[in-house]
């Protein structure tokens, strides 16, 4: 998959819809730093809806979030600036990175990384990998490695399964072609949404 880099971010002017919290677990304060710290739970692939709820729990947690990397193979568009409350988060992506992976950085206390789990994983196994994410105990995995994990043991999940293109398009914000049914694809009516 490639990346487009959107170097303009939004429209000035535009409403900011209201933001769901961020579904995220941490490690516990104190506990042994290993190869994550924790895992998020977006909504959608979408980088600048979904990282202003993120970004609110993190500052005051762990100190003003100035940079973002993630990896280009699950984001469709990745903004350079993604303005959140109170200031602008820069965002890069690197094919190197683990692609379950967001790596966050802050000037004044470091770095963290999350495993980012599927938007459309169902609700146990999110659960399952968001536990074993912010675990302090047992063997320290990438996050590919508990996802594959994941796989493994309860088979695919619903977040990596492929789609035709469609659906992808639709299920990450665009529009809607319209269809006229028939025997082999019937009709469907969108009501608002």
């Amino acid at each position: 998959m490639s990346a487009t880099i959107d170097p303009t971010g939004p429209r000035p002017g535009t409403p900011a819809a209201p933001t769901p919290p961020a579904r995220l677990s941490l490690k516990a304060p104190g506990a042994a730093r290993g190869l994550l710290d924790g895992a998020w739970w977006p909504r959608s692939r979408d980088l600048l809806s979904e990282l202003p709820a993120l970004v609110d729990v993190l500052d005051p947690a762990w100190a003003r979030i100035t940079r973002i990397a993630v990896n280009p193979r699950h984001w469709p568009v990745i903004p350079r600036r993604i303005p959140v409350h109170g200031h602008v988060v820069k965002a890069g992506w690197f094919t190197e990175l683990d692609p379950y992976e967001l790596l966050l950085l802050s000037y004044s206390v470091g770095r963290w990384d999350l495993l980012v789990v599927p938007p459309r994983t169902s609700a146990p196994a999110a659960a399952r990998l968001m536990a074993a994410a912010a675990a302090s105990t047992g063997q320290a995995l990438t996050a590919a490695a508990l996802v594959a994990a994941e796989e493994t043991r309860h088979g695919a999940l619903a977040g990596d399964r492929p789609q035709d293109p469609e659906n992808a398009w639709e299920s990450e914000g665009g529009a809607p072609s319209p269809r006229v049914g028939g025997p082999d694809r019937p009709s469907r009516l969108l009501v608002g949404m």
